[in-house]
């Protein structure tokens, strides 16, 4: 690699750097103090999500984590459980938060292969009302999951099911736009923004990421009813959330919204374009990506030799990750040049 190689940076997409177009707007934000209620841009922002997806009220926050933090604590009491996919992100990847901070107790589901979490276990896995037992409170799906599209019809199942048993339904809908981009182009629908409604409106809170395809540079919100967000507010300033002239961020996360929704499909055609171009080596197998993410496993020989791959490409300039699974994920700042990049670094290693 030399000095004048761009890098290819597809660990994920919260490595995306604000745009001018962005950064103009962050500058020209007005500001108050979002402690005191008075920031006119964060109060701008949670307005226009919370209208967008159909709900009350919202709440911006720092980071995800604590967006979902905030959306378990809220739901739950200490004693209480969730229900919850063994891959979810709220629990397998912060830290057991609501175990920690809240005394909230996972009831963690193996998925099906398609991410989704079977009907009859979610069922199974509510409790009695019996002092023996955790309270079971609430249902948290994620969507997308590992970049896979949950199923309209699922999600309207799950979420009925939970509803029926009196519990309360969160989405972690960090890559909810995705979900609705990927959605809307198997039902040949062109309104993105609707179809996030859609999914939206099946639970009772929603997380929503900034910092991950829309390529702001932090930030998230949580949206429900009026009285949930009161709950979450006070969460967020326990959990240290609070931040002052957050317009800033809020700009950002605003100008995302109107800016950078429509062109998540690119970033799913160039994930198809890397899969695509993944096929036929041998010793990988690569996931069809529903999204923006390419999950690619190493089998017989090759198996042993993820470390040496993730380093090969490194040396080329061409970042990636491999905690779990070679994972590769595209967003706003790699192109089609940078795709073809990786899979010849790929296919060469693998020649060599």
């Amino acid at each position: 690699m030399t000095e004048r190689t761009p890098i290819v940076d597809l660990r994920s997409d919260t490595v995306t750097q604000p745009t001018p177009a962005m950064r103009e707007a962050m500058a020209a934000a007005p500001l108050g103090d979002d402690v005191f209620g008075t920031d006119p841009s964060v109060n701008a922002l949670q307005e226009k999500i919370a209208a967008l997806l159909g709900f009350e009220a919202a709440l911006f926050v720092p980071t995800g984590t604590q967006s979902n933090l905030c959306a378990i604590l809220s739901h739950c009491g200490r004693g209480d459980e969730y229900i919850v996919g063994q891959q979810a992100h709220c629990y397998r990847w912060e830290g057991g938060g609501a175990a920690v901070f809240g005394s909230v107790q996972p009831q963690p589901l193996d998925h099906a292969p398609d991410g989704t979490l079977p009907l009859a276990q979610i069922e199974a896995a509510i409790k009695p009302d019996d002092a023996h037992f955790a309270r079971t409170k609430l249902l948290a799906l994620e969507n997308t999951l590992g970049g896979k599209l949950l199923p309209f019809d699922y999600v309207q199942a799950a979420t009925d099911l939970a509803k029926s048993k009196g519990l309360q339904r969160h989405l972690d809908g960090a890559r909810l736009f995705n979900a609705a981009t990927a959605q809307a182009a198997l039902n040949k629908r062109t309104d993105i923004r609707a179809e996030a409604r859609r999914i939206a409106q099946c639970f009772d809170s929603v997380s929503v990421c900034f910092s991950k395809g829309l390529g702001a540079p932090i930030g998230s919100t949580l949206v429900g009813s009026r009285e949930f967000i009161a709950r979450a507010h006070r969460i967020r300033k326990m959990a240290g959330g609070g931040m002052r002239q957050a317009g800033l961020l809020a700009a950002a996360a605003s100008h995302a919204l109107d800016h950078h929704i429509d062109r998540l499909a690119d970033d799913h055609a160039l994930a198809q374009r890397l899969a695509q171009g993944l096929e036929g080596i041998e010793g990988l197998k690569v996931e069809a990506p529903h999204t923006n993410i390419v999950f690619v496993d190493l089998t017989g020989a090759a198996q042993a030799r993820s470390a040496e791959l993730l380093a090969s490409l490194n040396q080329q300039g061409i970042l990636a990750t491999g905690l779990y699974r070679l994972r590769f994920v595209t967003h706003l700042d790699v192109d089609a040049a940078g795709v073809d990049r990786a899979v010849a670094a790929i296919r060469g290693f693998f020649k060599a």
